[in-house]
């Protein structure tokens, strides 16, 4: 079985409603303005186009502080900041490291990945995290030009890596790229907790 990983809240945290207050306290004074002003930065097809790679760090900043009317400087601060606010979800690196020894045992299992990131901060987390060299192989959506929900950036990974679509599973928090790559004859389940997806994945090997 191909196991392909998203990275942002599967295996990364990605809280922006928690840590916007820390750069934009008046923008972002309660949880539901918090909430608000991150669905107008990260949601927007700027931030999508940055995640593409193509808008550049410095376009994305100056876009959405115009744009929201945002301190241009404070905007750059938190772009930059980003690599040091996706921390490791605990729980999913145990169900990583058992795939690596079950890999190592029985060799019934290959572990991909296939990350909406851009390319600046797929860098940092390349240079960060070890265990990023876990993985055969992976695709960061920066450094391809494409983005899921797309079809083309599945066709790309699956072709890229030789996967099976039928023998290969895919874990993603939304809904919408669970269904591009069930469209592409993937498995796949939406993750929602390291929990459930250790019972799932119970299930399903």
């Amino acid at each position: 079985m191909n196991i392909v990983f998203d990275f942002g809240v599967v295996l990364f945290t990605w809280q922006p409603d928690r840590f916007l207050p820390d750069f934009f306290p008046e923008r972002a004074a309660t949880p539901e303005l918090a909430r608000v002003l991150a669905t107008d930065v990260f949601s927007h097809a700027d931030w999508r186009a940055f995640d593409q790679g193509t808008l550049s760090t410095h376009e994305v900043v100056q876009r959405t502080s115009k744009r929201l009317g945002l301190d241009t400087p404070v905007m750059g601060r938190l772009v930059a900041a980003i690599p040091d606010l996706l921390l490791p979800v605990e729980g999913s690196l145990e169900i990583l490291d058992g795939l690596v020894r079950r890999r190592q045992q029985k060799g019934d299992v290959k572990l991909y990945f296939l990350s909406n990131m851009p390319a600046p901060i797929a860098r940092e987390l390349e240079q960060r995290h070890k265990f990023l060299s876990w993985f055969e192989g992976g695709v960061f959506s920066g450094d391809v030009k494409l983005v899921k929900p797309q079809p083309e950036i599945f066709e790309l990974a699956q072709q890229r890596f030789a996967l099976q679509a039928d023998q290969t599973l895919f874990i993603d928090d939304l809904q919408r790229n669970v269904e591009a790559a069930r469209a592409c004859g993937w498995q796949a389940v939406q993750f929602v907790s390291s929990e459930q997806l250790r019972q799932q994945l119970g299930r399903l090997l």
